[in-house]
């Protein structure tokens, strides 16, 4: 339980305005571990009439215990969060994201600019990811940032700050012991199993062949062609099969490439958002995740879904990912932007024996306690009972 100061418990306002993506997810999970907790909550969000719906339908007892206002009326930025935080008189703000008005804040503290008054020390939450911290080429826009970052960190501006990165966390705290930085797993949602067989007959998957599944948006930089150009050159009789689900970007290539696939009985593709249940089967069917992403920063909800089925994944050889594949025997790695490498990583595991699969999956499933949405929720609260007993609260 937290600390309280006098008869009252700590109040919090949580500064959430967008529902797509993990973002409805995140501030769910949280909302419920303070409330738990007993901390007060004061949650900022959209109050439109559908995204409003949206937060309802998924965390209701939620909503009847806890103050709302409007995240997205008068204004933006660090300053709307201080006059939430002022109007509330709340004891901590907390972002679930806070890389919603982290760009920003962090290149106007590069030119000297500290916090609203208000919210000095006082500012926690999550920053998903902060590239600026990360080493992914030189950057004038990043440099800023890191600027802007090392100055607020160091000037105790910050309450709590959580990483998704246990790496970089932990670069962090060497270089400053006393920085109130926290590591905090992602989580795959739970229960999220379902049975295999059933989930290939409901999506007419093919007996016989391994099933390799990319999963979420097909832009650019998560890579949808480099799987789609591996396996157009594959021969015919090699026992892989895409399935490839979630609403596609305009990429005419990639739709072309798709669609010959498909033609040759090679990929099934279900061009749309999914919902929940379906997301399941979708990984309940597979036997790989394809993650072939470029340049990307932070972990993936892909992955932790991919870890929540016991699924092993093919992954691009790069930051994190990268390191967590490699280091936790989560699957297998290609040179990334690689399509021959990623045509050599498929075909390895479509042919592989099932000693090899078992070995991948025993791998997976041994590491999943550590992306459970208990792991999550603990860090959080260690983390917010940190901030109280050092700021006295």
């Amino acid at each position: 339980m937290v600390e309280k100061r006098g008869a009252r418990p700590v109040h919090v306002l949580i500064f959430e305005p967008r529902v797509e993506g993990h973002h409805l997810g995140f501030l769910k999970v949280i909302s419920e571990a303070l409330a738990g907790a007993d901390y007060r909550l004061t949650l900022a969000i959209n109050t439109q009439p559908e995204p409003y719906a949206r937060i309802r339908a998924v965390m209701p007892d939620i909503l009847g215990r806890a103050s709302i206002v409007s995240a997205t009326d008068g204004g933006s930025g660090v300053a709307r969060v201080a006059a939430l935080f002022g109007q509330a008189q709340a004891d901590l703000a907390f972002l679930p994201n806070l890389d919603e008005i982290g760009s920003s804040m962090l290149r106007r503290a590069a030119f000297g600019f500290t916090l609203p008054q208000e919210l000095r020390g006082r500012l926690g939450g999550i920053y998903h990811r902060p590239r600026f911290l990360g080493s992914l080429g030189f950057s004038p826009n990043q440099q800023l940032k890191a600027a802007g970052f090392s100055r607020l960190l160091h000037r105790g501006q910050f309450s709590h700050l959580l990483l998704l990165d246990p790496y970089l966390q932990a670069e962090l705290k060497t270089r400053g012991p006393g920085a109130p930085v926290f590591y905090i797993p992602d989580f795959f949602p739970t229960n999220f199993t379902a049975d295999r067989a059933a989930a290939r007959r409901q999506f007419d998957l093919p007996e016989g062949k391994r099933v390799f599944l990319f999963y979420g948006l097909g832009n650019r930089r998560k890579g949808l062609g480099l799987p789609v150009r591996a396996m157009l050159a594959m021969a015919d009789d090699t026992p892989a099969f895409l399935l490839c689900a979630g609403k596609q970007a305009a990429d005419r290539g990639v739709a072309q490439g798709l669609e010959r696939l498909a033609e040759r009985g090679r990929a099934r593709v279900i061009d749309r958002y999914v919902t929940d249940e379906e997301e399941k089967s979708l990984f309940a069917a597979s036997d790989f995740v394809l993650l072939p992403y470029h340049r990307h920063f932070g972990v993936s909800g892909v992955l932790m879904r991919a870890i929540g089925a016991g699924r092993p994944a093919i992954v691009s050889d790069e930051e994190l990912l990268g390191r967590l594949t490699r280091e936790r025997g989560l699957g297998i790695l290609f040179r990334s932007g690689d399509p021959v490498a990623l045509q050599y990583a498929i075909e390895r595991a479509a042919l592989a024996s099932q000693e090899d699969m078992a070995r991948w999956q025993a791998a997976v499933r041994a590491d999943a306690p550590n992306w459970t949405q208990s792991a999550f929720c603990d860090a959080l609260i260690a983390s917010f009972k940190d901030a109280v007993e050092r700021l006295n609260l």
